[in-house]
């Protein structure tokens, strides 16, 4: 078998399971559903994805990833996503989360930082 880094063949990187009974699980997917991190392995870890903050039965803090498409858009973007984030993971302290980490198009026009001295206009 070779390595990933000497192979052409891509396959590794994702594939959609048609058989599932729960796809679409996530809207809003514009590329070929990637069904490699059904269970994203970005849970535990503050990432760019929306998520929400809820207490369990258990009063546990959570995740809730439900309207999350990074990982599953795209075979080779989710990939590239994924490891991107697993490269230097900051673990996630159970808070909302951070500014720092959204995504800039998804905050609001009053969340968004204003200029800074190093920045034109």
């Amino acid at each position: 078998m070779e390595p990933k880094n000497s192979t052409n063949n891509q396959g590794f990187k994702g594939f959609t399971n048609d058989a599932c009974p729960f796809l679409p699980c996530h809207a809003g997917v514009k590329r070929e559903f990637n069904c490699l991190f059904c269970y994203c392995p970005l849970i535990a870890y503050e990432c760019p994805g929306p998520y929400e903050v809820f207490t369990d039965a258990n009063g546990l803090t959570r995740k809730d990833c439900t309207a999350c498409t990074l990982p599953h858009d795209g075979y080779q973007a989710s990939w590239a996503f994924i490891q991107q984030w697993l490269a230097k993971p900051v673990v996630w302290n159970g808070h909302p989360q951070h500014e720092r980490y959204m995504r800039k198009a998804r905050l609001k026009p009053e969340q968004m930082p204003g200029p800074t001295e190093d920045s034109e206009g």
